[in-house]
């Protein structure tokens, strides 16, 4: 069985030893440098394994154990405990036992789990809470990591050699190789200690899985990794060609964050051949951001005549954003809803899992109108459970009641509620129901009607209706 340790950050058992006010004292398995430690669990069951994720120090006093038990009781115990993947085990001497049993010193012995002695004044919580304590640390720490290696990387950028010494900082700051390769696999720049033939020949390998060919008949990968002769390697792809490699003998959380900080930067370094197009946009892009006016912005990037639609889309369950880009589609993910612009000639249909809400056609000096449109579009395909809504421009026919016909528990819940501004609890002690009730007949409502019942205009349309129905 293969047990994957949980994505935290880890400490070396030997900090969790080292901590003078627990006491602990180990008495078998490897060394304590060598292990890190995911957590904390307290277990007093005979077969812990279910309930562990792997990585954990597993702490117990023995009250599992049988008042006699066996040569081989915690043999198998130890058996079990291994196979849950936890990589240590804290054993809290009295009340149960006055000394971590013989037998399970041996057993962890031969299995290669940390075994060791929790003292009598050191409670289970308070080692839970160090092992904690320490996890926190080491994440603070490689958050601080991951800051200084962005603000060293970006500042290198500025250099008057900046590719080479873009590179020196990413070799430093992860203690490895690091390589930018062409597009033709040539490997002009490099920093760091490079690694043996066979680790080096590896790396390249795998660049040039990353790098665009002509003769793919699919897209490359963004990004690729391995582990030869106990090197960690990695490879990323660089726009508009080439590729970073990166070989380094541990890998740490925060090498991921750092390499794609590089990549940024290399691919805007390395950009020197794009196209008067490119350049146009990337010059639009930093007058937006040093504070040029949005609709000209979004007018010399989109273009003057070229019309768009703004789709919102969101989960009916917590997934991935929806899949809806194109060459000239642009997404951004905000607060569960993905927001989308397509040109206004693409067809806009319903997606598998998701709610849609759709703008009518715009300029891009317009868009910001086109983005309210297409979140209100959102809201009432949401409310009539539809899958896809489309804006709907002034003059549409205001809802009628013709679909309430004939339910008048329906009618009468609708008016009553919309009397009461909509409120839930009002309207359920004026109709002697209970909320929710009243909640499923207004919902029942707006499916029927295919009314967005949260637009005030809706409402006041359908009071309106109501009103001249009596």
């Amino acid at each position: 069985m293969t047990v994957t340790a949980p994505p935290t950050q880890g400490v070396p058992l030997a900090a969790v030893l080292s901590r003078a006010d627990l006491g602990l004292r180990q008495i078998a398995g490897p060394a304590a440098a060598d292990v890190l430690v995911h957590g904390a669990h307290t277990s007093e069951l005979t077969d812990p394994e279910p309930y562990l994720l792997g990585g954990e120090l597993l702490l117990t006093a023995g009250v599992h154990a049988p008042a006699a038990p066996g040569d081989s009781y915690f043999e198998e115990y130890a058996e079990r405990v291994a196979r849950g993947g936890a990589v240590a085990l804290g054993f809290g001497v009295t009340p149960v036992f006055d000394t971590v049993p013989p037998e399970l010193v041996t057993a962890c012995e031969r299995r290669g789990i940390p075994l060791l002695e929790v003292p009598p004044r050191t409670t289970f919580s308070g080692v839970a809470r160090a092992v904690w304590e320490l996890m926190a640390q080491a994440r603070n720490a490689e958050l601080r990591r991951v800051t200084e290696a962005q603000q060293a990387l970006a500042s290198a950028a500025a250099r008057p050699d900046p590719l080479p010494s873009v590179l020196r900082q990413l070799a430093q700051r992860t203690g490895g190789f690091a390589v930018a390769v062409t597009p033709e696999g040539d490997e002009p720049h490099h920093a760091g200690k490079r690694p043996p033939r066979a680790v080096s020949e590896a790396l390249a390998e795998l660049t040039a899985v990353v790098r665009p060919h002509a003769t793919h008949l699919f897209p490359t990968p963004s990004s690729a990794a391995d582990t030869v002769g106990g090197t960690h390697l990695s490879a990323y792809a660089l726009q508009p060609g080439g590729a970073l490699g990166l070989a380094t003998q541990a890998r740490s959380p925060g090498d991921h964050t750092i390499a794609g900080a590089a990549v940024v930067l290399l691919s805007l370094l390395t950009g020197e051949h794009r196209s008067t197009g490119d350049t146009r946009r990337a010059a639009t892009l930093v007058d937006l951001l040093l504070g040029a006016d949005r609709a000209q912005a979004a007018t010399d990037l989109l273009g003057a005549d070229t019309t768009w639609r703004v789709i919102h889309a969101r989960p009916l369950t917590p997934r991935p954003a929806p899949d809806l880009a194109t060459p000239l589609t642009s997404t951004a993910t905000d607060d569960s809803v993905t927001r989308a612009l397509v040109p206004s000639d693409q067809d806009v249909t319903a997606y598998a899992g998701h709610v849609l809400g759709v703008s009518a056609p715009a300029l891009a000096r317009d868009l910001p109108l086109a983005d309210v449109q297409a979140a209100h579009a959102l809201t009432r395909a949401r409310s009539t459970r539809s899958p896809l809504a489309h804006h709907r421009p002034d003059g549409t026919p205001a809802p009628t009641l013709a679909a309430l016909s004939g339910k008048p528990a329906l009618l009468e819940t609708l008016r009553t509620w919309l009397s009461l501004h909509g409120s839930w609890e009002s309207t359920a002690l004026a109709l002697t129901v209970h909320r929710n009730t009243v909640r499923q007949r207004i919902a029942r409502c707006a499916t029927l009607l295919e009314a967005d019942l949260d637009d005030p205009d809706t409402r006041m349309e359908l009071w309106f209706a109501l009103r001249h129905m009596s």
